[in-house]
């Protein structure tokens, strides 16, 4: 086949692997600065070029698939000729025919999982393995369990940092790329663990064809825009026989049940390990109001809104402040807010930083900002509360479902600046107000996402163990 791939960030890094170059016969991107450069030996075009050559299929590799299939549909391109990341199961697996194995890839294994006894084993998938929140809360039930006394393998999709946490603690970890075009069925190595956990929407085409005598549980931390490369046909058959489904939070369920509706969905939050131990005396910060936001700089995570309500605050009012963005900076937005914001000195970009250089950050803040379009249930949020920081949130969020405004954090309406810049000056003007919010955020880490809260949750939906009593 001669592919085109719409797409060169992430996804595209995340997917490649599946695309013999010499079938690829073009690169797609919308940036002028991408345009005419060359990944991998292939060079990129603009969608409207690439589409004159000779195709069989276009392939979009990012999560915007809504506005790109729209865009290709109006050049002219067949929507049978459209596909999405998560069709490469028909166009990987399926393409092999008679000989299936083909196109399979190396699984590895760490500290001893590919020796455990699978019936006695919880296993945990994950989409990848990377510090992002929902790997973080895989890797916290992972912990979890164990405490319980049960035994637990993690998996992944794809390697990542996290992976070093984890063979660091003697957790058993498979990093099997098969999985992104697998199902169930054609996972061998799988067969015969006495229960799954199955994270993220990611995983809907590997439980498509499912051995339904393992019992499934599968948690679900996505917001509607995730679900729009989402085969509907496809989630709505799948076999639901012993299979628990699970949201993070309230936006979350409410995305699987638009979209499914029949699904039986119950909230599972997840737990965040203390590691602030308490609120502790605030640093310093120059006298100023220090807010902090904290995420991958793109659309759905709104740091867009905040730079525009930041940019449209008197002048006399942002001397009183500093403004942390930290995160991965090479997108576009970000690009377009370091533009943006060159005249303000008050305004920061970090780029991405390491574990403990958040916690250092959180240390010092005043306030938390999440200005989402869509977010189920931000973890910087809950460590943010952790360490007693304040949050305003957006009511996008499915953290501001558990905040009481003004008393333990502040909620602004989803994408409007005024109503945000309003919320900010309040707290520069009220550094008291802030002050006192900071025991009852931390009572809402404490209730609602703590581990003790967690361990709790997990007792109630966890199935009995076969043949074994949790120590």
């Amino acid at each position: 086949m001669k592919f085109l791939l719409f797409g060169t960030g992430d996804y595209y890094e995340r997917y490649r692997k599946w695309f013999d170059p010499k079938e690829v016969i073009s690169l797609l991107d919308n940036a002028p600065d991408k345009q005419n450069t060359c990944i991998d030996g292939i060079k990129i075009l603009s969608p409207e070029q690439g589409i004159r050559l000779d195709y069989d299929a276009v392939v979009i590799l990012s999560f915007y698939v809504k506005a790109m299939k729209r865009q290709l549909v109006e050049l002219g391109v067949p929507e049978d000729k459209i596909y999405h990341f998560y069709d490469l199961h028909d166009l990987i697996c399926c393409r092999c025919d008679g000989q299936k194995a083909d196109y399979k890839k190396t699984v590895r294994y760490y500290c001893g999982a590919e020796k455990m006894e699978k019936s006695r084993a919880v296993l945990l998938l994950s989409h990848d393995l990377t510090m992002g929140g929902p790997a973080l809360a895989l890797y916290h039930m992972a912990q979890t369990l164990r405490k319980q006394g049960r035994e637990v393998v993690m998996a992944s999709m794809l390697d990542g940092p996290l992976r070093e946490v984890l063979t660091a603690e003697g957790i058993p970890t498979v990093v099997d790329v098969n999985l992104q075009v697998e199902t169930m069925q054609e996972a061998g190595w799988i067969q015969g663990f006495y229960l799954i956990v199955c994270n993220t929407i990611n995983f809907h085409v590997f439980l498509s064809e499912r051995n339904a005598d393992i019992p499934v549980i599968w948690w679900l931390h996505d917001s509607s825009f995730f679900y729009d490369g989402v085969n509907p046909k496809r989630l709505r058959s799948m076999p639901r026989k012993n299979m628990k489904v699970c949201a993070v939070s309230p936006v979350a369920r409410e995305a699987a049940t638009r979209f499914c509706k029949d699904m039986q969905v119950e909230d599972l939050i997840y737990g965040v390990a203390d590691e602030a131990g308490g609120v502790r005396a605030k640093n310093e910060s120059n006298g100023k109001t220090c807010f902090v936001t904290i995420g991958y700089i793109e659309e759905r995570k709104g740091q867009d809104i905040l730079a525009e309500a930041i940019c449209g605050l008197p002048k006399e009012i942002r001397r009183k402040s500093v403004f942390y963005m930290v995160g991965q900076d090479s997108s576009r937005m970000a690009g377009q807010i370091r533009e943006g914001t060159a005249d303000i000195p008050e305004v920061c970009m970090t780029g991405v930083l390491g574990r403990e250089a958040i916690h250092e950050i959180l240390e010092k803040a005043d306030v938390l900002v999440c200005p989402s379009r869509e977010d189920p249930m931000p973890t910087v949020a809950a460590e943010a509360m952790m360490h007693g920081v304040p949050c305003i949130l957006s009511d996008a969020t499915g953290t501001a479902k558990y905040i009481r405004d003004g008393m333990d954090g502040i909620v602004f309406k989803s994408e409007d600046v005024e109503q945000l810049a309003e919320r900010i000056v309040w707290c520069i003007e009220n550094p008291q107000k802030i002050a006192d919010m900071r025991i009852p955020a931390r009572k809402v880490y404490e209730k609602v996402f703590s581990m003790e809260a967690f361990e709790e949750s997990i007792l109630r939906i966890m199935p009995p163990m076969q043949g074994q009593e949790a120590r």
